[in-house]
This record gives structure tokens, C-alpha cells and sequence, in this order.
């Protein structure tokens, strides 16, 4: 333990507290969102460091952002910092559970069959292109198909189809960073948008 008059309190996860973290609890993290984008990336539901920070996928390990940069979405890696410029490459975010927690287990089943209502109404709104999970468990949430895959699917809200992309998070050893962005490839192609990784002004 830190001694000394000098020494303040030990800081943790993202250069935070411990203190500051649980803080985030009481945060609500805004969607990023507006009609008409071409793809709303869904997160199942904000951690407690992205929600202090006030930006998505912000967690230290999270590989959302080097993933959407490699796959061409992004003019190179983008910090979470700059997440309210993406609609103007089409983008946006959500996430299906609006309250903050340290991880998935601490939510209840009623709040997946609430917040896939609540998406659903945000969707029918706003008309994204394409609705793409970040993670098969919040898809399975909220749709109950518990076969699903990553990849398209068969389901759509009014006109927005739906994907669903590996979860980024570091703690996913199934997709290694290639892989993860490759996965992030096919749906910008079916998406129909252009490799800005190769052209940053496209």
C-alpha cells in the first residue's frame, strides 16, 4: 500500500479508481445516432470505464477500434474519443441495454427482453441500412435465437437487416485480431461502403 503524504489513491483499469469506476454505474452512456446510417454497431451494454469516459468501446483491451480500423471502416484507427464523428461515415452506435455494469452477468433477463424492445422502436425510427451485434450473446437476447451465428441473418427490423460480429473484447480468444477484422470486412462490403483504410477520402 502507498504511504506518504504524497500518495493519492491506487489507480486501476483505464487510469481510474476504484471509486471513479463504480461511479460509472450511475452514467448513461448517449447512443450515437442519427436517420438513415448505413450501419449502428449494438453493444450488449456499456462497461464502467466507456461510461466515465463517455464513449463506446472504450475499455483498456477492447479491440473494437483497431478492428474497425484494419477492416477499412475508419481512415485508420480512430480513438474512442472520436466516436461522435462517425455518422459522417455512416455510422452510429447503441447498445441493446442502456445501464452500465462492470460485466453481462450482473444483468437481468427482463432488462435483454426490454432493451430489445426499446432497440427495436429506436430501429423502426431511424432506418439504419444495416443493425450489427457486437457479440452473438446480445443478439441471442434479444431476438431468442439461440443458433444464431456471426454473419447475416435471416431477421430484419421493418427494413434493416441485421449482422452479427464476433464480440471485440480482449478476453475473446476465439478471434484473433486478423480474423476479428476480416469479420468486419464482410460486413463492410455487403454494406456497400468503401475501403477507407486504401482510400481515406472515399
Amino acid at each position: 500500500m502507498a504511504t506518504g503524504s504524497g500518495a493519492g489513491p491506487e489507480r486501476g483499469v483505464g487510469g481510474f479508481t476504484r471509486a471513479e469506476l463504480e461511479a460509472g454505474r450511475d452514467l448513461l452512456l448517449p447512443d450515437v445516432l442519427e436517420e438513415g446510417l448505413t450501419v449502428v454497431f449494438c453493444g450488449l451494454n456499456p462497461g464502467l470505464t466507456s461510461a466515465v469516459r463517455g464513449h463506446h468501446f472504450a475499455g483498456p483491451g477492447n479491440r473494437f477500434w483497431p478492428a474497425l480500423g484494419r477492416s477499412g471502416f475508419t481512415p485508420g484507427r480512430y480513438p474512442p474519443d472520436r466516436d461522435r464523428e462517425l455518422p459522417r461515415l455512416g455510422l452510429g452506435f447503441t447498445n441493446l441495454v442502456a445501464r452500465t455494469t462492470r460485466g453481462s452477468d450482473e444483468l437481468a433477463p427482463e432488462e435483454f427482453v426490454r432493451g430489445a424492445r426499446d432497440l427495436r422502436r429506436k430501429v423502426l425510427e431511424l432506418r439504419p441500412t444495416w443493425l450489427a451485434f457486437l457479440g452473438i450473446t446480445g443478439y441471442r437476447a434479444a431476438f431468442g435465437e439461440r443458433r444464431a451465428g456471426v454473419g447475416p441473418q435471416a431477421a430484419t427490423i421493418g427494413g434493416t437487416r441485421l449482422w452479427v460480429l464476433p464480440n471485440p473484447s480482449g478476453r475473446n480468444a476465439h478471434y484473433a485480431p486478423d480474423a476479428l477484422a476480416e469479420e468486419f470486412v464482410r460486413l463492410r462490403e455487403a454494406a456497400g461502403l468503401p475501403d477507407r483504410a486504401v482510400d481515406p477520402d472515399a
